[in-house]
């Protein structure tokens, strides 16, 4: 008997663990932010000390490949009105281009994902014009159009546009068809079938497009200013490279890769957001 109860004992718990609900296991099991914050610094704290490392064994003279971190902070300091004006040279560019590859990505994606047809008719050229390299289109670019603006708008949305047009496409393509019969029994349109169907169950495959397209805009900003730009983030590192500035050329690389990161972290809170039910 008494063995009975000791069994019966060590069950009970697996028991009341497997009753709790799925929300309260999942944040049991979650680690704390301060584990999170320190697992994430595991990285940044190595490339730091390999910085130090680098700066005071590899001199290289007076005016060193590596600065250190201290002189490189320094020009950080210095230079930070001179590159907050870059951001906005950089934004005014990166934002428009981004921006309307999102509409034109989500919408043609998500009418050729929904229609066997058009994936028929869309799809073999899209695997063939999606692999070339948008910097490809930079020379042609800036000798068509009439500005230097309009032409890395139009390179930074041909590099953002195909990463979006294929997920929203995916999800459209990935809709189960039982939503499909359902909108066909309750007689909805096909606009009204796209728009509060196919959109919502494509969402969370069209946000990890804008995450791709965000991070491809970020890097063809910076390749198109390289061509001509007057200002800019990409400018600004290629203008003190060019004059072996280098503390301020590390210091702009460090800065663009601040901005990057908060942009994809606000892209990240707004996809939390959008997509609460998807968690």
């Amino acid at each position: 008997m008494s063995e009975t109860l000791t069994v019966a004992q060590r069950e009970r718990p697996l028991a009341d663990d497997l009753a709790r609900p799925a929300a309260v296991r999942n944040a049991a099991a979650k680690p704390s932010t301060l584990r999170t914050l320190l697992d994430g610094s595991i990285v940044w704290l190595v490339l730091l000390g390999a910085w130090f490392a680098a700066a005071a064994w590899f001199p290289l003279g007076e005016n060193p490949l590596i600065p250190s971190p201290q002189v490189t902070a320094l020009a950080l300091w210095e230079s930070l009105p001179e590159l907050w004006k870059s951001t906005l040279a950089s934004f005014a560019i990166l934002v428009p281009g981004l921006s309307l590859a999102i509409v034109a990505g989500v919408a043609a994606g998500i009418q050729v994902g929904a229609s066997p047809r058009l994936q028929r008719v869309f799809f073999p050229f899209a695997r063939v014009a999606a692999p070339v390299p948008p910097t490809v289109y930079v020379p042609y670019a800036i000798a068509i159009l009439p500005t230097f603006k309009l032409s890395a708008i139009f390179v930074v949305f041909i590099g953002a546009f195909w990463p979006i047009f294929h997920n929203a496409a995916a999800g459209a393509h990935a809709l189960e068809g039982r939503y499909r019969d359902n909108a066909q029994i309750l007689g909805l349109t096909r606009r009204e079938f796209l728009w509060k169907v196919v959109l919502p169950a494509a969402m969370p495959h069209i946000f990890s497009g804008i995450a791709v397209g965000l991070g491809f805009s970020f890097i063809l900003l910076t390749v198109a200013e390289l061509f001509g730009a007057n200002a800019g983030l990409g400018r600004f590192v290629q203008y003190y490279a060019d004059f072996a500035d280098y503390p301020k050329m590390v210091a702009g690389i460090l800065y663009t890769g601040l901005v990057t990161f908060l942009a994809m972290s606000l892209l990240e809170a707004i996809k939390r957001r959008v997509l609460f039910w998807h968690r």
